[in-house]
């Protein structure tokens, strides 16, 4: 089986809208986008790079993916460019159509969660979820993250999209490893307490 791992930027209250840019996403009039870029240095950088060396593919919401495609094939010296480009990535929409103009994008049809966990199923490596708030909640839901690795910025936003909604179910996690960063982002990695997810290591 792979396994399911999702990759959030988040505040100390639990944020997750808008990290990177200011007009990245300002629904509701969130007026702090690009929140996360200050605390970017070469630790996080290493740990996301070796995350993305198990990744088997990208699963993405509409949102994410259009943002994503908008900005990374522009980046022409960033190494992270073509390894984007080249991995697999799995669209939920209900609006976007095939082809898909990024390089090796899938939409999935039908129900998101149905479609993961027919690709959870499969072998090989992580199917990593980055940002993507709705469909990440929507496989919460359904019992389908195996991870979550967590940068948790020391900052409080005090409103925004949060990770956590607070209609959602109970659920215990374990600390698996945890990295700190030179500008104090806590990279925290946690999994289901009650299950063991078959990779190898954490991301």
């Amino acid at each position: 089986m792979s396994i399911v791992v999702t990759v959030s930027n988040i505040s100390l209250d639990g944020v997750i809208q808008a990290p990177g840019r200011a007009d990245e996403d300002p629904r509701g009039g969130f007026e702090h986008g690009g929140w996360s870029r200050p605390y970017s240095d070469e630790v996080a950088g290493r740990v996301m790079g070796e995350g993305m060396s198990r990744t088997r593919a990208l699963v993405l919401g509409r949102r994410t993916y259009e943002d994503f495609f908008g900005f990374w094939p522009r980046q022409r010296d960033n190494p992270f460019t073509e390894v984007l480009a080249a991995t697999p990535k799995y669209v939920a929409s209900r609006t976007l159509r095939e082809p898909l103009p990024w390089a090796n994008s899938v939409l999935m049809a039908g129900d998101a969660a149905d479609e993961v966990a027919r690709l959870r199923k499969e072998p090989g490596g992580d199917l990593v979820v980055l940002g993507s708030g709705d469909l990440l909640r929507s496989l919460m839901r359904r019992g389908l993250v195996d991870r979550y690795v967590l940068l948790i910025h020391p900052l409080v936003l005090g409103a925004g999209r949060r990770l956590f909604a607070e209609d959602g179910a109970f659920d215990a996690l374990r600390l698996a490893d945890s990295v700190t960063t030179t500008t104090g982002v806590v990279i925290a990695t946690y999994e289901p307490a009650g299950s063991a997810p078959g990779a190898s290591g954490p991301v």
